[in-house]
């Protein structure tokens, strides 16, 4: 059940449940309706394609659905997998902010807050009954993600973070894979989550 698209500030957005959104949404792009004015907060054309086809990114437009989800899951992971938990964690909180609540971006990156937070807390301090909280939580965030989202792939983070449950020495050296690689941060990253605070 939906009620929209809107008209007025918020034009084109679509109150309703998940999966009836996505079908929408999925109409939306279809019927070629103009989008110019809908999320242009989230669009940059800077942001690079990725190696793939993920969930996410246009292939029919050659750009990403919101490329600055994209250049944060960018950031995040890179310094995610070169021990920066914290500054992980702000790239994806930083973005999440752009996102209503109920959709699949901000259950996405708002799972991806807790991944860092639940990490940082067992790195920084040894806390794994943190970890385990913050982990049941990301779980719920990104049970309905796909599986792709963005590059990320969410089902090996859900695995792991499963796994970690039982055994919190499973995020020892855990590094996430982007468009099937493991990234680690470089200056640029490290500058971006500077840049953010």
């Amino acid at each position: 059940m939906c009620n929209g698209p809107t008209t007025g500030v918020n034009p084109g957005v679509w109150t309703c449940s998940d999966e009836t959104f996505r079908e929408k949404k999925h109409a939306v792009y279809s019927l070629g309706v103009d989008r110019s004015n809908m999320d242009d907060h989230t669009r940059d054309p800077t942001v690079e394609p990725p190696s793939g086809n993920p969930t996410g990114w246009l292939a029919e437009r050659g750009a990403w659905e919101h490329a600055t989800l994209r250049r944060a899951t960018s950031h995040g992971v890179r310094l995610f997998n070169d021990g920066a938990y914290h500054e992980s964690h702000d790239c994806f909180e930083d973005e999440w902010y752009n996102y209503g609540r109920g959709t699949t971006e901000s259950a996405f990156l708002h799972g991806m807050v807790q991944v860092a937070a639940g990490v940082y807390k067992r790195k920084d301090f040894g806390n794994d009954d943190g970890l385990r909280s913050l982990f049941e939580t990301a779980i719920r965030y990104l049970t309905d993600v796909p599986h792709d989202f963005y590059g990320v792939d969410v089902l090996a983070v859900r695995t792991r973070l499963t796994d970690a449950l039982t055994d919190p020495t499973a995020v020892d050296d855990w590094r996430i894979r982007l468009d099937g690689r493991r990234p680690v941060a470089t200056a640029t990253d490290y500058r971006y989550a500077d840049h953010l605070e």
